[in-house]
This record gives C-alpha cells, sequence and structure tokens, in this order.
C-alpha cells in the first residue's frame, strides 16, 4: 500500500463542482452582453456597469457560500427568518412602486434592492432547515400547520405590496419541497382540488384591478394592443423575427428601434431570441436548464435531508423564473415581471441567484468526504 498526500488546494480543485461554476459565470457574462444590446439606444453604460458590479459581488458571495459549510446556517435559522420578515416589512413603510405598481422596491439614491428576492434565499434556508427536523412527522396535522406558517408570514407580507409573481414562486418552491419531503396524497389532493376551486374567488377578491388586467391582456391581447398587451405583441413579433439563426448581434429592429418594452428586464429573451434566433434562445435555454439539473442532481446526491431541500428549493426557483419568463415572452404565460435567472439585468436578482448557486456548491463540497491521501 501506498499513500499518497494531497495538498488542500489539491482537495478544494478535486471537490469543487467545476461544471456548475463555470456555466453560471458565463450565463452571467452572457446576461451582461445582451443588456448592452438591450440599452444601447439609451446612449447610457449605466445598467451594464450596475450589472457588471453586481456580478463581481454576487461571484465572491457565490465562493463564500460554497466553501461555508451550509450545515453551520442551521445555528443561524432565527435570526435568518427574523431578517426576512424585517426586510419585507421595511419595503411596506419606505418602499417605492415599480413599472407593475407593486410596492416592492427599497432605493438608496441610484441604489434599488428588492426585499422579496432575498427573502427566497432566506425561505430557502429556513424552510429547509424546518423540513428536516420534522420531515418523519410531515404527515401530522401539526407539522403540517407549523410549515404552513413559516411561509405564511412571508407570502402574506409580499401579497400586501401586492407582488403575485414572487408569491407564485414561494408557493412552486413550496409545492416541491413538500413533495420531496413525501407529503401524504391525502393532503395533496384535496388541497389541489381547493385551490383550483378557489381561482375564481382569487381572481375577484384578492387580485387588484392591474393584476386582472394583466390575466385579461394574456387571454386575448388585443383587449388592449397598445396599452397592456402591447409589450406581449411586440415581444411575439421579436421572437417569430428572429426565425431560426437570428438577425445578428445589434441587429435586432424590434430591440434597437425601441419597439420592445423593457427589454433589458422581463423581455431580455425575447431580445435574445430576435438577435440570435431560435438556435440561441435553445442554447441559452439548454444552460439555464442544464443549472437547473445540476441542483438537483446534487440534491439528489446529498447524504442530509438539509442539504437535499436547500437543492429542491435552489433547483425550485430557478425552474419557476425560467419558465415563467420564457412563457411570458412567448405569450404562454401572464406577464409578471420575473427576471430570467443570470441573464434579466436587477443587481438584486443576480447576487441572490448567485447566492443560491453557492448553496448548491456548498452541499457538493462538503456533502462528501473529502480525500486526504489516495491509496493504492
Amino acid at each position: 500500500m501506498k499513500i499518497k498526500s494531497v495538498s488542500k488546494k489539491s482537495v478544494i480543485l478535486m471537490e469543487f463542482d467545476w461544471v456548475l461554476f463555470i456555466a453560471t459565470i458565463c450565463l452571467s457574462v452572457f446576461g451582461i452582453v445582451m443588456i448592452y444590446s438591450a440599452t444601447r439606444t439609451l446612449q447610457s453604460n449605466t445598467n451594464v456597469i450596475v450589472q457588471s458590479g453586481a456580478m463581481v459581488i454576487g461571484c465572491a458571495a457565490m465562493l463564500v457560500t460554497c466553501f461555508f459549510d451550509y450545515e453551520q446556517l442551521k445555528n443561524l435559522v432565527k435570526p435568518i427568518y427574523i431578517f426576512a420578515v424585517a426586510i419585507l416589512l421595511l419595503v411596506l413603510v419606505f418602499g417605492v412602486s415599480g413599472d407593475w405598481g407593486a410596492r416592492s422596491w427599497i432605493r438608496f439614491g441610484a441604489i434599488g434592492i428588492q426585499p422579496s428576492e432575498i427573502a427566497k434565499i432566506c425561505f430557502i434556508v429556513t424552510f429547509s432547515c424546518h423540513l428536516s427536523k420534522v420531515h418523519d412527522d410531515i404527515n401530522k396535522p401539526l407539522t403540517i400547520l407549523g410549515l404552513l406558517l413559516h411561509i405564511g408570514v412571508l407570502v402574506g407580507l409580499i401579497l400586501l405590496q401586492p407582488d403575485m409573481g414572487s408569491v407564485l414562486v414561494f408557493l412552486f418552491m413550496f409545492i416541491c419541497l413538500m413533495f420531496v419531503a413525501k407529503l401524504s396524497y391525502k393532503y395533496i389532493l384535496p388541497i389541489g382540488v381547493a385551490g383550483v376551486a378557489s381561482l375564481p374567488f382569487i381572481y375577484k377578491y384578492v387580485l387588484s384591478e392591474y393584476q386582472q388586467k394583466r390575466i385579461q391582456v394574456f387571454l386575448n391581447p388585443n383587449l388592449d394592443p397598445r396599452g397592456r398587451g402591447y409589450n406581449v405583441i411586440q415581444s411575439k413579433i421579436a421572437v417569430g423575427s428572429g426565425q431560426l439563426w437570428g438577425k445578428g448581434y445589434l441587429q435586432g429592429t424590434q430591440n434597437q428601434m425601441g419597439y420592445l418594452p423593457t427589454k433589458y428586464t422581463d423581455f431580455i429573451f425575447s431580445v435574445i431570441s430576435e438577435e440570435f434566433g431560435f438556435i440561441g434562445a435553445l442554447l441559452v435555454t439548454a444552460v439555464l436548464f442544464f443549472i437547473i439539473y445540476k441542483c438537483f442532481k446534487t440534491a439528489q446526491k446529498a447524504d442530509n435531508a438539509f442539504g437535499r431541500y436547500i437543492c429542491v428549493g435552489v433547483g425550485a426557483m430557478m425552474l419557476f423564473h425560467a419558465f415563467e419568463n420564457i412563457g411570458m415572452c412567448i405569450g404562454l404565460m401572464p406577464v409578471t415581471g420575473i427576471p430570467l435567472p443570470f441573464v434579466s439585468y436587477g443587481g438584486t436578482s443576480l447576487v441572490v441567484n448567485m447566492i443560491a448557486i453557492g448553496l448548491v456548491l456548498s452541499v457538493s463540497y462538503h456533502n462528501k468526504p473529502r480525500s486526504v491521501f489516495d491509496v493504492y
């Protein structure tokens, strides 16, 4: 038997998930490239500079999160949850409205922070810890009640903004995590039926007027072609005009001539489709769904419930973001203002997504014994 020592540096190189890290960086860089194209007519590089700065901060946060043992977060769950509640309360007092009327931003001069984005990562950590402690009793009514209260406080505060898009993200993460925790079908089926049956009530009494109009326009954009239906109509024109190979970088007419609204945030996928065509859009989608796949694959390999739930939560968050954003750009989903992960402009969203990937990298890195010597 020959024992060969391995340096700490070599251990990091072997255990670090370079594929997931590189895919995240490449998609983020491509996002900055597309933001430049989408803001070229503004004759200002402010958005590109802000997004680049957010990427640098996000990369640093991702690496710090990766090499920090995620299991230590169990000791910080209460402060993290209190922090999430505090920032959501703060936005109700000092928040400013965005493009769609939701009071969901806190601004410090030119810098804007969206607390609901930060609350998503806080929820993933705290709910994963909560679920890991009670997953053996997941089908007990009191356990379910406690889990519902956990998410209910956060969702209730976000509804007060109101930010229905973020609420849907939280609900989707909750459903995925409860499903992975093996919630019994005796709860899933009645809740599902009740949820569907309550949709008319929610539409009439919960949704605000502008949210109702969004749904109406989603079903028929021509109801308001120069108003709320304009975005979807122009987006579909941009996507279709790109055809197979696209018009070329910086050559998209819907983009460069200013017909496509909110093109560097909500409708960045339309810009990609117009300038790089179906092939370019397909490649971007493939990279994004590869990242999501890696999240779920890491969850599958995790050797403890806490790590598994964290990865599922991150994967579910990004899956809903991707599905909703791409869907609304091609007219298959209502417009909700959900950004495309790593690509849409938004410093808070980019940093939060990179921290989320850092958590997945941490599970991958810390969840298995690292080799300190090789045996031959």
